[in-house]
C-alpha cells in the first residue's frame, strides 16, 4: 500500500513519537521504539477521532493520524485486489510472456489474452537476469498507452530490482509503479514515455 505518516503511537502505557508505514501485508511503527504488526494478526480496526485502534495478540495499540486514521482503516479492511494494483479491468487485451500460476490466470477471465498484436498490458515473468534480454521484443508488444508488468522474485540473487529497472529503462521504457504479486514475487510496471507515444 505503501502508507507512511509522522504520528504518536499509545503501546503498552506508553507515548512514542515516531512515522507509522502501512504496507501490503503488515504495519510498522519506527521511533523510540519499534512496532511491527502482520495484517492478518489483526483482530480489530476501528479509527475513532483521529486514532487508528488496533487490536492483536501483544496489544492493543493506537496510532495518531487525525483525519488519516480512517482512512487507514478502510484499507486495512478493504485491501486492494490484485487486479486492482495492477490496473487489470474487464475488456483489456493481455499478453503473457513465462508461466503464471492457475490463480491469476482466473482473474483475467474477464480480459482478451492475444498472441500476437500489441495489447493493453503485457506481464512478463523473468526468473534471472539473462530473461530481462527479452525487453525489447515486449515493448514492441505494448500500445503505445498500455504498460509492461515484469514479475521476478523477491530477494533472489539471480535477478535484482536494480536489474530489472536498468533493463526496462535501457528498452526506451520509463519504470512507474512498483507492487507486492505475491508472497514470493514483486512486479515493475514501466509505460512508454508520454514525448514516445506519437512515434509509434
Amino acid at each position: 500500500m505503501g502508507q507512511e505518516l509522522d504520528c504518536r503511537l499509545h503501546y503498552q502505557n506508553r507515548t512514542l513519537g515516531g512515522k507509522a508505514y502501512l504496507e501490503t501485508d503488515h504495519l510498522l511503527f519506527r521511533g523510540e521504539d519499534r512496532l511491527k504488526v502482520a495484517l492478518g494478526d489483526l483482530t480489530a480496526v476501528r479509527a475513532v477521532d483521529g486514532l487508528l485502534q488496533l487490536e492483536f495478540p501483544g496489544g492493543p495499540a493506537a496510532l495518531e493520524l487525525g483525519p488519516a486514521a480512517e482512512k487507514w482503516a478502510r484499507k486495512i479492511l478493504q485491501p486492494p485486489t490484485r487486479a486492482g494494483k495492477l490496473g487489470i479491468k474487464p475488456g483489456m487485451s493481455v499478453r503473457l510472456a513465462g508461466q503464471f500460476d492457475a490463480d491469476f490466470l482466473e482473474e483475467l477471465e474477464d480480459c482478451t489474452i492475444v498472441t500476437k498484436g500489441e495489447a493493453d498490458l503485457v506481464f512478463y515473468a523473468a526468473s534471472s537476469n539473462r530473461d530481462l534480454a527479452r525487453f525489447e521484443k515486449l515493448t514492441k508488444w505494448l500500445k503505445s498507452s498500455g504498460a509492461l508488468w515484469v514479475v521476478y522474485p523477491k530477494g533472489a540473487a539471480a535477478i535484482r530490482e536494480i536489474e530489472v529497472l536498468a533493463g526496462g529503462r535501457a528498452a526506451g521504457l520509463k519504470d512507474v509503479k512498483v507492487a507486492s504479486f505475491s508472497p514470493t514475487h514483486s512486479a515493475l510496471k514501466f509505460v512508454v514515455p508520454v514525448s514516445e507515444r506519437a512515434k509509434r
